[in-house]
């Protein structure tokens, strides 16, 4: 699917659509207003993902952590990882890694007179050029603890593109002490799972939901915190949050963080 100029749909300007932003083009958001009107609970997924990313971030910014490495970052938002981490540890390195050109255009300039925050081109499934980035090398220590941020990208990999050893792959490398984020949409075993499903492989042509015990499994080899694969908007709200239950729509995105080993828990 393209637009008369050849413009193909992003997953980046998607989400951007999807959470209010302007950094988007007409076909993006002829695919968001499908989500919208077909699928009007998809709004609140967006938003509750971006809830969740933004508390780890801060959970692992007041343990400590003074380095991260957003993977499939998407476009700049309110509340970026690196406004999150600054914010509690001044001078906290961020690494934002896309495919997307938009982003990297966008990125950049808005990142152009913060030193300790970089955006590089880079794709999930080829981690070792991403590791091995002057501008990763540059800004990360490996040999320190690092927070690696996999948030709602997963489930745009297939399973024969081997999703878990993308995640092996940091989980490996990445120091005692460091963090892995992944948040995943998550099957309900519902007619709301299957339509949002068909969608988007009908919008980008790739993508699969998984099972929590599939989500569980990304972490293998690491020790999950609490509350461990819950429901993004469950996954430690903020005291201020009323409690509920979440919508069926809610239930459709789960989040997860998990240690490695010798670290302090957070």
């Amino acid at each position: 699917m393209a637009d008369e100029y050849g413009q193909a749909p992003s997953i980046a300007r998607v989400y951007d659509y999807l959470l209010g932003g302007k950094d988007n083009c007409a076909v993006d958001r002829e695919i968001g207003d499908r989500f919208k009107i077909d699928l009007p609970g998809s709004v609140a997924i967006a938003h509750t993902n971006r809830g969740a990313l933004v508390r780890a971030v801060r959970t692992l910014a007041r343990a400590g952590i003074r380095q991260f490495v957003d993977l499939g970052s998407g476009l700049p938002t309110a509340d970026n990882v690196h406004q999150v981490a600054q914010r509690h540890q001044p001078g906290a390195a961020v690494v934002y890694v896309d495919t997307d050109p938009t982003v990297l255009a966008h990125g950049r300039a808005l990142l152009a007179e913060n030193a300790f925050t970089t955006v590089v081109q880079g794709d999930v499934r080829t981690p070792d050029a991403i590791r091995h980035h002057p501008e990763t090398e540059r800004l990360i220590d490996f040999g320190q603890p690092v927070g690696i941020i996999l948030s709602a990208v997963l489930h745009h990999l297939d399973d024969d593109e081997n999703p878990a050893e993308a995640v092996r792959y940091w989980s490996d490398r990445i120091a005692p002490g460091s963090y892995v984020f992944i948040s995943h949409f998550r099957c309900g075993h519902n007619e709301e799972t299957e339509a949002a499903q068909a969608e988007l492989i009908g919008a980008f042509g790739r993508g699969r939901w998984r099972t929590d015990a599939e989500i569980l499994a990304l972490f293998r080899g690491l020790d999950l915190q609490e509350p461990g694969i819950v429901p993004a908007v469950q996954w430690r709200p903020d005291p201020t949050e009323e409690s509920r239950v979440p919508t069926v729509w809610e239930r459709l995105i789960a989040a997860g963080l998990a240690r490695k080993a010798q670290g302090v828990s957070v």
